[in-house]
């Protein structure tokens, strides 16, 4: 990867940050808000769990999909830690690839899941199901470049292709 490249990649990955640090703010403070609501005023409102649910559920998606880096990846280290490069190599290779797999060919339904949505809206903000769930087309479709690119480094080889995970 170029350097300038390299620093577009670094700018963008602090921009998703910011708006995963955003929904987390969101969220905290719908939080706060149905507190104050419900036992300082008596008076509940329903539009605060809708945000704190949504804040959470694209938060997750989010920052799955732009936020977490390849060795931050949950795996089994005592067994993964265990095998010589070649052989992570060949099981990120292979589980890359059945990740890449799955997530193709469920992407038509998924999107024609969120595109059909669009006639639903939310309860208490009346946001257009599209827009709630689009955030999953953008969560498919970074784990099928994430994990396409970590087939191409275990086939290749390098330092990264032999560390890194599926």
């Amino acid at each position: 990867m170029s350097a300038v490249a390299g620093r577009v990649f670094e700018w963008a990955r602090r921009r998703a940050e910011n708006v995963l640090a955003a929904l987390l703010a969101a969220m905290f403070l719908a939080f706060v808000a149905q507190i104050f609501m419900r036992y300082v005023m008596n008076a509940p409102v329903g539009w605060t769990t809708e945000v704190s649910t949504l804040a959470w559920l694209w938060g997750i998606l989010w920052g799955a999909a732009l936020v977490l880096r390849d060795d931050e990846e949950i795996r089994f280290d005592l067994i993964y830690a265990a095998m010589s490069p070649r052989t992570r190599r060949i099981c990120n290779a292979i589980t890359g690839s059945a990740v890449v797999a799955v997530f193709a060919a469920s992407l038509p339904a998924v999107h024609d899941y969120v595109t059909f949505m669009k006639v639903e809206r939310s309860a208490y903000l009346g946001i257009r199901g599209d827009l709630l769930f689009s955030v999953y087309l953008v969560f498919a479709v970074a784990q099928i470049v994430r994990h396409a690119w970590i087939v191409w480094r275990a086939i290749v080889g390098g330092a990264r292709g032999a560390q890194g995970g599926a």
